[in-house]
């Protein structure tokens, strides 16, 4: 079966997007792709085929994750098994990944925050990226473009461990650490809705 392609031109490079969803079996599956330099990337789903209703689940669990589905059926405007099958679909499709907690570091301890640029030595990329890994205090680590390689987040209990948890890292790489002050803008859903 053939697919619905669109391709533009970015950097010299022609790139194909599949821009269809494909069904079988009555199954629904994500068919967002790029066709970059003859390679196949999957794109995470953007969006498009989120509806009112979808958009109305993801808020409401992003409100509380731990809704009953009775409650969150009616909050949709939904029977509960129509709820049931469109959180269903959701899950399969990927847009939602994981039912988690909103944990505060300060009640379990860790008081303090840093933001940790890292900028690794030549040829340590690899090894760097493990050791950040293997760093349970970094809490959340994203590899950038730009002058830095990594953005983490690290949580301390005391100002004394900041260096003893970073040596590892100084070792093969650059840092640079600021500490969090206060946090305006928490962790949050982006725009749903395709409306401007």
């Amino acid at each position: 079966m053939s697919l619905p392609m669109i391709a533009s031109v970015v950097d010299g490079m022609i790139i194909l997007r599949r821009q269809a969803l494909l069904y079988k079996d009555k199954k629904e599956y994500d068919a967002n792709n790029l066709i970059i330099a003859g390679k196949w990337i999957d794109m995470a789903n953007d969006g498009q085929s989120l509806d009112e209703i979808d958009q109305a689940i993801l808020e409401a669990l992003a409100g509380n994750a731990r809704i009953s589905l009775k409650e969150l059926a009616q909050e949709v405007g939904l029977s509960s098994p129509s709820a049931a099958e469109r959180l269903r679909r959701l899950e399969e499709r990927g847009v939602i990944k994981a039912f988690t907690i909103d944990l505060d570091p300060a009640a379990v301890g860790y008081p303090l925050q840093a933001i940790v640029r890292v900028r690794p030595l030549p040829g340590q990329l690899h090894i760097v990226e493990r050791i950040i890994q293997d760093i349970p205090e970094i809490v959340e680590c994203d590899k950038v473009t730009g002058e830095d390689c990594f953005i983490a987040r690290l949580v301390i209990r005391s100002m004394a461990e900041l260096d003893g948890r970073l040596d590892r890292v100084a070792e093969r790489a650059e840092t640079n650490t600021s500490m969090i002050k206060a946090s305006p803008v928490k962790r949050r859903l982006p725009p749903l809705s395709l409306k401007g």
